[in-house]
């Protein structure tokens, strides 16, 4: 990771921590203005929607949001199932409070169980949760956190 100033030093001569962002190596390597270059608006807007991100979710959700991100990608318009261990909802506790993800009853014999207690438990993502994990994926700006009540 390489620290890297989003409007240059040459330009602002100091380090204040709203012009910095951490960059791997090839990500800094593109960063300009020019065709297929990274420019200072991004650079902007990923640092902003990765404040609201690591203040927000949890590194499981996080993980999530990645992973389907990917998946939606790969199955556009598919909607897809997130299963989870039983016992584990609290891991995605934001995700579903704000509404992105919600609990699916078993399908068909696809839920098993041992005493009672599924072994596995599943959600999916709502209209609102597909358009933020979309947001995410494209580099948009993302909502600021929602209230919590």
């Amino acid at each position: 990771m390489e620290i890297e100033h989003i409007e240059d030093w040459a330009q602002v001569k100091e380090h204040r921590f709203q012009n910095l962002i951490a960059l791997c190596p090839t990500c800094h390597a593109r960063k300009g203005n020019g065709p297929g270059q990274i420019d200072r608006k991004a650079l902007r807007q990923y640092k902003a929607n990765r404040a609201v991100l690591t203040s927000r979710y949890s590194d499981a959700e996080r993980r999530l949001i990645e992973h389907y991100a990917k998946q939606m990608e790969l199955r556009p318009g598919v909607g897809i199932l997130v299963p989870l261990p039983f016992g584990m909802d609290w891991q995605i506790t934001y995700l579903v409070r704000d509404g992105d993800l919600e609990k699916q009853h078993p399908l068909n014999g696809l839920g098993m169980s041992i005493s009672g207690l599924p072994l596995v438990e599943f959600y999916a993502f709502t209209q609102a949760g597909v358009e933020f994990v979309q947001r995410w994926a494209h580099a948009q700006p993302l909502d600021p956190p929602r209230d919590e009540s």
